[in-house]
């Protein structure tokens, strides 16, 4: 009579093609996650930028030619604000551009979200 069952081998190599399908999925989490939380920094830049350029809208103060660098938060997170104030051809309105970005642990920073508008100079 002939034993049933599984050689030593043949688990070892089942082992073996389980790890591989094992680790492949987690790196695809991973990647997935990563994408989820560089979505979220940019929607987060987007709408800081907005609410920069509203805030300059609805302040109705004379808006002078030069470069600002601020500090801001958006849902917990800490992002920098570059705005730029640039003459037109019309002088009764100025250029403004805000650049957001978000410095990582390395001190790297990363642009995440530039608007521009045209405003008017609230002489």
């Amino acid at each position: 009579m002939r034993a049933r069952g599984f050689t030593l081998l043949e688990v070892l190599v089942a082992l073996v093609i389980i790890g591989v399908a094992l680790a492949a999925s987690m790196r695809g989490a991973m990647s997935l996650t990563s994408t989820a939380e560089y979505s979220r920094d940019k929607l987060l830049a987007l709408l800081t930028a907005e609410n920069r350029l509203l805030e300059l809208r609805l302040a109705r103060e004379r808006l002078e030619p030069g470069e600002t660098i601020l500090p801001c938060e958006q849902g917990g997170i800490a992002f920098t604000c570059a705005q730029a104030v640039k003459p037109t051809p019309n002088p009764f309105f100025r250029r403004v551009e805000v650049r957001v970005f978000r410095s990582d642990e390395a001190g790297n920073r990363q642009q995440l979200a530039e608007l521009m508008t045209v405003l008017p100079t609230n002489q």
